[in-house]
């Protein structure tokens, strides 16, 4: 009996390290099983959207390819690539692909909830894995083009290498952050209004002009360069552009600025998904 008190130490030390053990295991199965519920859904989503024929899920890089490539060709042709000293390929592909990067992520998330919601009888499928799924399937697909593209118009030598990769990189991530905080919002608000649906698609094109993608800030009346730098979408396009070209031009943007309306715009997006996920209840 005296002797137990001493084994108390060693006792709690032993029950400490099956607790921990018993929570690193749950969290690693936890976390395989959503990488696989994702994983899952990303594969519906392809074969739904794309299905097996002809070139199948290639469509998912490849629709963003044409579409940047029928605009550079068209530059080309009307002759606006002799307007300017900047390379006009290189303007194109910076441009459109950082467009479709965070515009096309809430198009597939805005109304998604209703139809999948028949996957919500699965105890492991919630709301943000439908939206997470579509979101990481639109940025990989707008990465691989802009990836494949730059390479062959480099191997072409219609654009020079990347002056700052790092800093094309960092872009490119603060911008499909924007996007995908941009998509679970809307995609969660559209659950509570129908209105958002409607209102979206045209507010995506009227954003398209103005989001940088055909005009640069530097190229603005100063009294107009503030204002467009705070669409955050244009910050992206700057940014991108200053790491593709930058010594060709005078970039506009902020980072600081950019990072804060990403936080702001995923509390945003995270709080209403909770009560949207809160109250949905499968049909």
């Amino acid at each position: 009996m005296e002797s137990f008190p001493c084994c108390l130490p060693e006792f709690a030390s032993i029950t400490t390290k099956m607790s921990e053990s018993v929570t690193n295991g749950s969290l690693n199965r936890s976390l395989k099983i959503q990488v696989r519920v994702l994983w899952a859904l990303i594969l519906r989503e392809i074969l739904t959207r794309y299905g097996r024929h002809n070139i199948g899920f290639l469509w998912l890089f490849v629709e963003p390819m044409l579409f940047t490539l029928g605009v550079t060709t068209l530059w080309t042709l009307t002759g606006l690539h002799q307007m300017s000293d900047l390379p006009i390929t290189a303007f194109a592909l910076t441009g459109y692909s950082t467009v479709l990067l965070w515009r096309n992520m809430p198009s597939r998330c805005v109304g998604s909830i209703q139809p999948n919601s028949s996957l919500m009888y699965h105890r492991n499928v919630r709301v943000m894995d439908i939206f997470v799924s579509r979101i990481a399937l639109e940025a990989i697909g707008a990465s691989m083009s802009f990836v494949v593209l730059g390479m062959v118009f480099i191997s072409l030598g219609w654009m020079n290498t990347p002056e700052q990769p790092l800093k094309v990189v960092e872009a490119w991530l603060l911008t499909a952050w924007f996007g995908g905080a941009l998509a679970i919002l809307l995609g969660a608000w559209s659950e509570k209004s129908e209105i958002v649906e409607k209102l979206w698609h045209p507010a995506a094109y009227l954003f398209f002009p103005l989001s940088g993608a055909a005009y640069l800030v530097d190229a603005l009346p100063k009294s107009a360069q503030n204002a467009a730098l705070w669409l955050p979408m244009v910050n992206g396009t700057e940014m991108v552009r200053d790491g593709v070209f930058g010594s060709k031009f005078v970039a506009h943007y902020s980072v600081v600025y950019f990072f804060t309306c990403n936080m702001v715009l995923t509390i945003l997006a995270l709080a209403l998904e909770r009560a949207v996920s809160r109250d949905f209840i499968p049909e």
